[in-house]
């Protein structure tokens, strides 16, 4: 009798283990935010640049393309365009497939430009009205403002005089979009008023430190940021990058020196770890973006693979999802 106690206490023991071995197995989920009541379709926004090979970008996955870049000088000129053809063929894909496409105007390195343009009501509008015509020109639907980056008080007053004066000068219907640094508490220069001229903004959650450069949590943060200075969730667009850092690599170069790169985000290319994001971590973003911003949005497009390892195929597939 004893021993029949003894045994079935074992065998309930062993089922306590077992039972606390596969509780132990499923990690409790954490609360996610209440997605957000979407009033406007989803955004998949794509740079694209003169290197790109329209042939292999699936417009079918798009809706807007920045086109990138028309250089503006401190007088309110711009610098000659080099890319009228490549982007005349842009435009003519695009509009077989309903997307939209943005004049991306200025890039990385011509902060004192727009310092000094924007400054100045007069050379404000001269710019303005000259982006309007080559919008026109080209058939754009709209300009993406790429100051990098206005400072708070009297810059990020100019940067909304700015907007304001290619909102005016536009023709009604076309789209003006900015830029923005990931983290909006070091975005001063950015106000909300400025931002409530604009149709949407594009986080650049991308380029952080070495060995952060553009991490999940990053586009948490910067989405969470974003939100917290009261700006609606439909007019955030999450960047994600594709490619690497350091070295900026792009994706399509780091898979083909190794096919492991489709299955993380670290890879060493030629002796030097480099930290990108690779699909699983692209449809991690865009879920995110789904449940709490407005959209994504892709630096860019020429930088992507083929095949079944491409990242805007991902996006696609996990924006088309049921």
């Amino acid at each position: 009798m004893r021993r029949f106690v003894g045994a079935a206490w074992s065998t309930v023991a062993l089922a306590l283990v077992l039972i606390g071995c596969s509780v132990a197995e499923t990690p409790t989920a954490s609360p996610s935010p209440t997605p957000i009541l979407r009033t406007e379709p989803f955004k998949v926004v794509g740079y694209v640049t003169p290197a790109a090979n329209i042939d292999a970008i699936d417009f079918s996955v798009l809706t807007h393309i920045n086109y990138s870049f028309l250089i503006p000088r401190a007088n309110g000129t711009t610098r000659p365009f080099g890319a009228p053809n490549h982007l005349r063929k842009v435009v003519t894909q695009a509009k077989r497939h309903g997307v939209k496409v943005l004049i991306a105007v200025g890039g990385w390195g011509w902060d004192k430009e727009f310092e000094t343009l924007a400054a100045d009501p007069a050379i404000r509008e001269k710019l303005a009205k000259r982006v309007a015509d080559f919008c026109a020109t080209y058939q754009l639907d709209g300009i993406d403002i790429d100051w990098e980056y206005p400072n708070a008080g009297a810059s990020a007053a100019n940067f909304s005089a700015l907007a304001a004066a290619f909102r005016s000068a536009l023709p009604a219907g076309a789209l003006v979009t900015a830029a923005v640094l990931a983290d909006a508490t070091d975005a001063e220069g950015i106000s909300t008023d400025a931002v409530g001229q604009l149709d949407f903004i594009n986080l650049m959650a991308y380029d952080g430190p070495r060995n952060d450069h553009s991490s999940y949590a990053m586009a948490e943060r910067s989405i969470t940021t974003w939100l917290a200075r009261g700006i609606h969730p439909n007019k955030l667009v999450l960047g994600v990058p594709f490619y690497g850092r350091p070295g900026n690599a792009t994706y399509r170069t780091l898979l083909a020196s190794d096919p492991a790169t489709a299955i993380g985000d670290r890879i060493l290319f030629r002796g030097v770890e480099q930290n990108y994001n690779g699909p699983a971590t692209i449809r991690r973003k865009t879920q995110l973006a789904l449940e709490r911003a407005g959209g994504i949005m892709i630096w860019e497009l020429s930088q992507d693979a083929r095949g079944d390892d491409s990242l805007l195929r991902v996006i696609g597939e996990t924006v088309t999802a049921p």
